[in-house]
């Protein structure tokens, strides 16, 4: 089983920067990638970043620019650098881990942090 905890949300004014983490622990397969998704109040969670095993990273056109997102392989962690954040970027975040062992994939999501960017 797989824990991920997320840390980094808060309050803050449109133009201001957040740096959103997760941690992962428990038995971890080989990961394939590990991602950050989004969903604000009565929209569907989409895709923010997405970091792969390679270290390639892809982002919604709607952050590009603005957000960078890394990683620390030994600590099984991913970090999600927001700047000029907006008013349309307030959602609950979360973090996503693919990962896989012979033939059995597995995707563990955590519980998600709140990021609130006033006007």
């Amino acid at each position: 089983q797989v824990q991920l905890v997320e840390s980094g949300g808060g309050l803050v004014q449109a133009g201001g920067s957040l740096r959103l983490s997760c941690a992962a622990s428990g038995s971890i397969f080989s990961i394939n990638a590990m991602g950050w998704y989004r969903q604000a109040p009565g929209e569907q969670r989409e895709l923010v970043a997405v970091i792969t095993s390679s270290g390639s990273t892809n982002y919604a056109d709607s952050v590009k620019g603005r957000f960078t997102m890394s990683r620390n392989n030994a600590k099984n962690a991913v970090y999600l650098q927001m700047n000029s954040l907006q008013p349309e970027d307030t959602a609950v975040y979360y973090c996503k881990l693919d990962d896989a062992s012979d033939n059995v994939r597995r995707v563990s999501w955590g519980q998600g942090t709140q990021v609130t960017v006033s006007s």
